[in-house]
């Protein structure tokens, strides 16, 4: 077995975890790790079937993340994850082997498909569609979803070429482990589970985020006893590229919260 990769760098007094989201892995963060070094230590998460995780046979579930990686990231850290990652680092809450210290959720959501309750989400035809699409071409589907990221974003050129740049840097992406993934987000749905998690979050939105709106943000925030919602006024999906000084800021505030 393949070990699971984590990258670490920094040298600052709080541990902090990355995940990254779908088709991703976790040289994404680059331009964010070095808005953070000083202040944190940071742990950059490849999940199974990505990066250099590709042939890391851990099934791509968070739980089964979870205990792969009670050894290798401290206890009372702080947890990021971005898109598909929040729902691994909302895993990690309920774990009390790793025990996070505080929750930031980047252009994540406990649902990522519409239901009657739920309309700030995807239509669940529209993500048929794009699943359908995956397996015609996986390649092109990447490529397109990699411009829905940044589309709205007053950076969208530069980020979309930063992008484009790093998303095959670590090799091409289990598309197995893709479509794992797909249907992770098709039918995860972490709503009930939010109202138990006690310790602090941030639910940080791209004002302009056209695949996770604002708006579902908003209301898991409400749903969690000491979370708060924050918006990047001028991002998109992928606000940690081009507004990393803004990300970092609210992650050391974030770290200020009393426990």
């Amino acid at each position: 077995m393949t070990e699971l990769f984590i990258e670490t760098s920094g040298h600052g007094p709080t541990p902090l975890v990355l995940l990254h989201g779908w088709a991703m892995h976790g040289g994404i963060f680059a331009p964010l790790a070095a808005a953070l070094m000083r202040d944190f230590t940071l742990y950059r998460v490849d999940l199974p079937g990505h990066g250099y995780s590709r042939d890391c046979d851990l099934p791509l579930r968070p739980n089964a993340l979870c205990a792969a990686l009670r050894a290798r990231v401290p206890r009372d850290a702080l947890w990021l994850g971005w898109s598909m990652g929040g729902l691994f680092a909302l895993a990690a809450a309920r774990d009390a082997a790793l025990a996070p210290r505080a929750l930031a959720l980047l252009s994540s959501t406990p649902r990522f498909v519409q239901a009657r309750d739920w309309p700030h989400a995807m239509p669940s035809t529209q993500f048929a569609a794009f699943a359908q699409a995956l397996q015609a071409d996986y390649r092109a589907t990447v490529e397109r979803f990699l411009a829905l990221e940044v589309l709205g974003d007053v950076q969208a050129r530069a980020d979309l070429r930063a992008l484009r740049q790093e998303v095959f840097v670590r090799g091409e992406p289990d598309p197995v482990r893709l479509r794992e993934g797909l249907a992770l987000l098709q039918h995860s749905d972490l709503r009930a589970d939010l109202s138990t998690l006690g310790l602090p979050a941030l639910w940080l939105a791209g004002r302009r985020d056209r695949l996770v709106p604002s708006a579902a943000q908003r209301a898991a925030a409400a749903l969690m006893p000491r979370a708060r919602h924050a918006e990047l006024e001028h991002a998109a999906h992928a606000g940690f590229i081009g507004h990393a000084a803004q990300v970092a800021a609210a992650l050391i505030a974030l770290r200020e919260a009393p426990p």
